[in-house]
């Protein structure tokens, strides 16, 4: 199987990998604004050649975007344009409703599966890629009703190749699901790291006395805004709706603390604390 890759970064990358080592990849294309991740891509053999967008498309029997959200909502109809009714798209990115919303009255809507990969980190480009980097995660496939039973079974042949297993619900369900499990969490990092930039002047300071718990806290706030500010924009008002909640659930610790009432604040923990056994299952 002919596969091209729109976005030879983080997630293109670690997916062309996995999908070569599994033997479902017979040749890979890539294609990306970037030169120097081509070039990279290639040094790294992640893919086999460097094409443009419409030779990629025309030569290949899937066709996977993997792009910040914004540039994937706008150059997919486009990819949808270019292919036969025998090709099939799919996309990687973190919010799902506006992606399918903008092909919705394609008249080849039927070829395109909106895919989600549950896992990334605060790095990017191909020098990140890693092949096992989806292994025992969730995959999660939206609208799948909207999507030829061909390609459907495409795509859920690619999450079986990369060891992950599968979750389907609607887009406007995964997009409300995402903003509290994966936005806000990126939201209180680059959050906490701005605090810890404001108050904490001395950067020697925060090297040497940050411990495990604040590195992994602001790890996140690592994420490119490329990459982010998309996705907020696209989710906008789910992740305002949790944001409001997060700032309540700040202002009861708050409130606790000023009014010396640690019995309230002990119970806050303690409810928190019901989260290990969701987690640890």
């Amino acid at each position: 199987m002919k596969i091209s890759i729109i976005g030879v970064g983080l997630i293109g990358g670690s997916i062309a990998l996995k999908l070569k080592q599994k033997g479902m990849a017979d040749f890979i294309y890539g294609i990306d604004n970037s030169t120097e991740h081509l070039n990279e891509a290639l040094k790294l053999k992640i893919i086999d050649a460097k094409v443009d967008l419409e030779y990629g498309i025309r030569n290949s029997d899937l066709i996977i975007i993997a792009i910040p959200v914004d540039a994937a909502r706008k150059i997919l109809p486009q990819v949808l344009d270019l292919i036969s009714e025998n090709q099939t798209v799919m996309d990687t990115g973190s919010t799902k409703a506006g992606i399918v919303h903008a092909v919705k009255d394609h008249p080849k809507r039927e070829r395109f599966v909106a895919f989600h990969p549950m896992w990334g980190t605060e790095n990017s480009g191909p020098q990140s890629a890693v092949a096992e980097s989806f292994s025992g995660k969730a995959g999660v496939i939206c609208n799948k009703e909207e999507s030829a039973p061909e390609a459907l079974q495409l795509v859920e042949r690619v999450a079986e190749n990369l060891d992950m297993h599968l979750i389907y619900m609607n887009a406007q369900d995964h997009d409300v699901h995402t903003a509290y499990i994966s936005h806000i969490s990126h939201i209180t990092s680059y959050a906490l790291a701005n605090t810890v930039l404001e108050k904490e002047r001395e950067e020697e300071t925060i090297f040497q006395l940050a411990s495990s718990g604040f590195s992994s806290t602001v790890r996140l706030a690592k994420s490119h805004p490329e990459m982010w500010v998309p996705i907020f924009r696209q989710n906008k008002e789910n992740v305002l709706d949790v944001l409001n909640e997060h700032i309540s659930q700040l202002r009861k610790f708050k409130s606790a603390l000023e009014k010396e009432n640690y019995d309230y604040l002990e119970e806050l923990i303690s409810n928190a604390n019901k989260i290990r056994g969701i987690l640890d299952k």
